[in-house]
């Protein structure tokens, strides 16, 4: 009797012991049915083991092992350029402290750097021209600038608005700062494909940028979204999936965020000639003037703690606002960063777009753009530094809303 009773009580243990390592494998997220049988073979093999060899019940844990898979995208593309990259650039009418400073932050990466003077479309520099005028690539989390302004514009958001994404809430300032893409992805089911697709085309994604810059290719907004099963305008915008931009398209629509308004077509002199004749052409004037101050505080966060902060590791003197954008197909990695930046001599636009592998991303663009401010500074190119103003001081170091 005493025999059953503690053979009865071995069981109920063991089943005890069971039903909690259970409960835990519920939360493993690799190999729960293999392990789980493992586990009950084994309860089995012990309990069998315990009524025949002993009185006492001897307890033997069964334990889950769980193995951590890390998922590696492969690339096969080079972030590296093979190659004089540059040498078959058109560089007559370009500003050639502006083109070196490029060239110079560059390196040996494979990309492209486009500047923009956005008070009047003229494109001051655009190196490795036959990537820049490319027909682009996904724009990554740089579409966010176009969601963004759009839900502005509609009165959905401000930049204070605090938004619930499942357990936490986030406003526009830290969701462009950290380039949040649920917060993103919320604006979009919000918004709707149509208004979604009514902004983007006419801040100018889907159209060619410049005035009869010779190859020039173009990038395309879809006219309908991408399937449900793919993530459908959500995806479309947190990262542009479905969506093709060039550095040019990016340009233009920046530079008319840093003027509070006129898109311009951008024109690239190729000759002094030119450049002694150059008028700007207006493309239409865009109604955010009013916008524009809830986006900059969000695009001043991404350069001060964002995902853009590596710029800062090579130039602080001057504000600098910015998008990053970071992520691949079909080997390739894509990596954007573009910004203005607030100068003694007005604003420049800038946008660096790099393709590769693993060493592209967003932040090491934004990291070359740094560089290329530095070179900048360092020539001199902002001749009057003491009018490093109290204003542009004040607009890099005043307190963000959160």
């Amino acid at each position: 009797m005493r025999l059953s009773c503690v053979l009865a009580l071995g069981l109920a243990a063991t089943t005890l012991n069971l039903g909690v390592d259970s409960a835990a494998a519920l939360n493993v997220q690799h190999h729960v049915h293999r392990s789980s049988r493992r586990l009950h073979a084994a309860v089995r093999t012990s309990t069998s083991a315990r009524r025949v060899g002993s009185a006492t019940p001897k307890f033997r844990h069964a334990t889950l092992t769980h193995r951590r898979h890390r998922f590696y995208e492969r690339f096969t593309a080079s972030s590296f350029a093979k190659g004089d990259i540059f040498g078959a650039d058109i560089t007559a009418g370009e500003d050639p402290v502006v083109r070196q400073a490029a060239i110079d932050a560059l390196g040996d990466m494979n990309g492209t750097a486009v500047v923009i003077d956005p008070s009047n479309g003229r494109i001051l520099a655009m190196v490795n021209q036959s990537l820049a005028l490319s027909p682009g690539a996904e724009p990554c989390s740089t579409i966010k600038l176009s969601v963004a302004l759009a839900a502005l514009h509609e009165g959905l958001v401000t930049r204070d608005t605090a938004v619930r994404l499942g357990g936490f809430r986030m406003n526009m300032t830290t969701a462009l700062a950290k380039s949040n893409n649920l917060y993103f992805e919320e604006l979009g089911r919000e918004l709707g494909f149509e208004r979604v697709h009514h902004y983007a085309t006419e801040f100018g994604l889907g159209e060619l940028a410049g005035w009869n810059i010779q190859g020039e290719q173009l990038g395309v907004y879809p006219s309908q979204p991408i399937p449900q099963s793919e993530g459908g305008v959500a995806r479309m915008c947190s990262f542009g999936q479905g969506v093709s931009m060039t550095p040019l398209q990016l340009g233009a629509f920046v530079a008319a965020i840093a003027n509070g308004g006129t898109l311009y077509y951008l024109q690239h002199p190729t000759s002094p000639e030119e450049v002694l004749a150059f008028e700007p052409k207006v493309k239409r004037t865009l109604d955010i003037a009013n916008d524009v101050p809830h986006l900059q505080n969000g695009m001043a966060g991404a350069v001060q703690y964002g995902t853009a902060r590596r710029l800062r590791a090579n130039f602080q003197e001057l504000p600098v606002f910015g998008k990053t954008g970071t992520c691949s197909d079909k080997g390739t990695r894509f990596g954007w960063f573009a910004s203005y930046s607030a100068t003694p001599m007005g604003n420049l636009v800038t946008v660096f777009f790099l393709e590769g592998g693993r060493p592209t991303f967003g932040p090491r663009a934004a990291e070359l753009t740094g560089a290329f401010y530095r070179n900048l500074w360092d020539r001199n190119y902002f001749a009057d530094k003491g009018v490093q103003t109290s204003a542009g001081l004040e607009t890099a170091t005043t307190p963000l809303a959160q």
